[in-house]
């Protein structure tokens, strides 16, 4: 499979407006040429921008966590752009639009727990999302002079957090787009996935996403170091449910437990054949690495101008392990341009 996918890493610290700065600089022309052209955002502008609506999900930012919107408003200045648009920006999933205008759907995770003492726990994710944004995505390393420091795969003009990536005290996160339809004015869900890469312990992270005051919300495949301890949070708006991976477990776009059973919510084709394909592939996996079940094609589990109902290609495959002394971390850009970034992480 060929492909073009550049992931452009970029290392930025200092205050949250600095590192929002620093962040709108290095990112501020693909947004222009990547966000700003796309039918999403010229729907959300149209729909959204100087709203009642979009108002009050700042003040209930600003109200729950100044620090990521400060973070933004850094972005906005290096990128040298109004903040109201950007933040409009990272609201694209707490407003309501019509359906062929509504983002890039996508992103399937696989959990994997740890066997014996000295095996990982493992979570593995494909980015899925707009195919405008494929080779023009970064991976974010980032110390706050305040907080934990984080790595993270970061989309043109979004907060960190939402895509996959872990922090400094070992707390890994993965995110699956969720379209649940229970909406409110409330903390945008950008905000609350920067929130978790600030959190020192998982149950920390957790906490926040039962927040009853959260705008939207997203699915969480959550883990942390030390403990090899994994979670699976799916968590929208109204509700959260929270559930400890004791057996290799997977996730695509809809929310799966029974207690949603009632929950209105749009189930895409594309989210409900690749979580058939994922638990299939789970219920014969031998433990081989979670690439076997990611790079699947023919699902397709991997996203390649695959004509999904859902419009999204993969960005990019994360793959995080949980060892009781620390973590490690792979990024491929594509099936044949793996190992594109590599980490680790002693605790």
């Amino acid at each position: 499979m060929e492909t073009n996918n550049s992931i452009t890493p970029v290392s930025v610290a200092g205050s949250h407006f600095e590192i929002g700065t620093s962040l709108g600089a290095a990112t501020g022309d693909a947004i222009r040429d990547r966000v700003f052209t796309t039918p999403e955002f010229a729907e959300l502008k149209a729909r959204w921008l100087n709203s009642t609506r979009l108002g009050q999900l700042e003040e209930a930012a600003r109200s729950a966590y100044p620090e990521f919107v400060r973070e933004i408003e850094g972005m906005a200045a290096g990128a040298e752009l109004d903040f109201e648009t950007l933040f409009l920006w990272n609201c694209r999933g707490d407003l309501r639009l019509p359906p062929d205008g509504a983002e890039a759907e996508g992103c399937t995770c696989v959990l994997q727990p740890a066997v014996g003492h000295d095996k990982p726990a493992i979570i593995a994710h494909n980015e899925d999302g707009a195919p405008e944004f494929l080779g023009h995505c970064f991976w974010v390393t980032v110390n706050p002079d305040d907080g934990p420091g984080f790595q993270s795969f970061m989309y043109p003009g979004m907060l960190p957090g939402h895509t996959f990536g872990m922090n400094a005290w070992g707390l890994a996160q993965t995110i699956n787009n969720i379209r649940v339809h229970d909406l409110q004015i409330g903390v945008p869900r950008q905000i609350i996935t920067r929130a978790v890469l600030a959190c020192r312990e998982l149950n920390d992270a957790v906490d926040i996403l039962k927040r009853k005051d959260r705008a939207s919300g997203f699915h969480h495949a959550l883990g942390q170091a030390g403990l090899r301890r994994l979670v699976s949070v799916e968590a929208p708006a109204s509700e959260c449910y929270v559930k400890e991976i004791e057996v290799p477990s997977g996730h695509a776009n809809h929310v799966i437990d029974p207690s949603f059973d009632t929950t209105r919510q749009t189930v895409t084709r594309s989210s409900m054949l690749r979580q058939a394909k994922v638990d299939t592939d789970l219920g014969i996996w031998t433990r081989e690495e979670p690439e076997v079940i990611l790079f699947d094609t023919e699902t397709p589990v991997y996203r390649a101008n695959d004509d999904g109902d859902d419009y999204a290609q993969t960005l990019a495959t994360g793959v995080l392990h949980l060892y009781a002394n620390g973590a490690e971390w792979t990024v491929h850009a594509s099936p044949s341009e793996r190992h594109t970034i590599r980490g680790r992480l002693n605790i």
